[in-house]
Parts: C-alpha cells; structure tokens; sequence
C-alpha cells in the first residue's frame, strides 16, 4: 500500500479494503501469475495496526468457508473463534485456488509475513520494496518480487 500515494496513510483500513478488491479481481482473473510459475496462485494478504479494521469490510464468498468441515471445529485457514492467542498469526479468510487468504498479524506485520512464508508449502512469492523482509523472507524460502510488479497487474 506504500507504494501508491494514493493518500492510503488517512484511512489505512480503507486502504486495504481496496487493495484486497483488486487482489480479489486478480486472482479471479488468472493473471497474477509470478514469472516461471504455471498455476493459479493463492493470495495472502497480511493486515497490520489500524489496517486490521478492514477484515469486517471485506467480502468473503461461499468459496471461503469449506464445507465439509464439521460444525463448531476450524480447518487450516478459517477464524479462530475469539481471535488469535498471543504471537499467532490469525487467518480470517480460508485459501483456495486463485482466492485471496487475508491474515491479521497479532503484532509486527513483517513477522507475520515471515510466519506466513512459513507455514505455506511450495513456492512462495512476497512482494516487498523492504530490504530487511526481503532478507529474511529469503531466509524462511520466499521468492522476493517489487511492488511494480504487483502494482502493474493491478493496473485496469
């Protein structure tokens, strides 16, 4: 979101609703495919500080809630329910293919992502201009691409 002034840092949580429409409309696309890959991608969108207010605006299909899965027990994905415990990553969107997975960090936002990369199988794609969570996301065994990259797929 820092990449565009686009005034995000008045209404940060406005801003990430934005940003996960568009995300949502890329991944439905099929066009948010990093370089070498072939498949669909999954989304992860991370929400940090005031930006976390945006989970309860964003729009969550039937897609995003599995449907085998017994009544009253999470799957991997789904809200925990009373919120996250302490230092865990709490993911309020279910992934799937193409789909965008929205997780709000319980604290650092860079930790989460960190967290994120891993957790996750296979490859990992983070996109970040930030020179210390490029390295570290490198580190966890991420694929590190710019925000110009994003940013040009989401361009209309």
């Amino acid at each position: 979101m820092g990449s565009r002034p686009d005034g995000w840092w008045r209404d940060r949580a406005g801003a990430a609703a934005r940003l996960h429409a568009e995300l949502v409309r890329l991944a439905a696309s099929g066009r948010g495919v990093p370089p070498g890959e072939t498949d669909p991608p999954d989304f992860v969108m991370v929400l940090e500080g005031a930006a976390k207010a945006a989970a309860g605006r964003l729009s969550v299909s039937s897609a995003d809630s599995p449907a085998d899965a017994p009544a009253g027990e999470t799957t991997p994905g789904e809200a925990r329910p009373g919120g996250a415990r302490p230092g865990e990553v709490r993911v309020v969107q279910a992934p799937g293919s193409g789909e965008v997975r929205v997780v709000q960090a319980p604290g650092s936002g860079d930790d989460a992502i960190v967290a994120v990369v891993r957790e996750l199988p296979g490859h990992r794609v983070v996109v970040t201009a930030d020179r210390e969570l490029r390295e570290r996301c490198v580190a966890a065994g991420a694929t590190i691409l710019r925000p110009g990259w994003l940013l040009g797929l989401l361009r209309p």
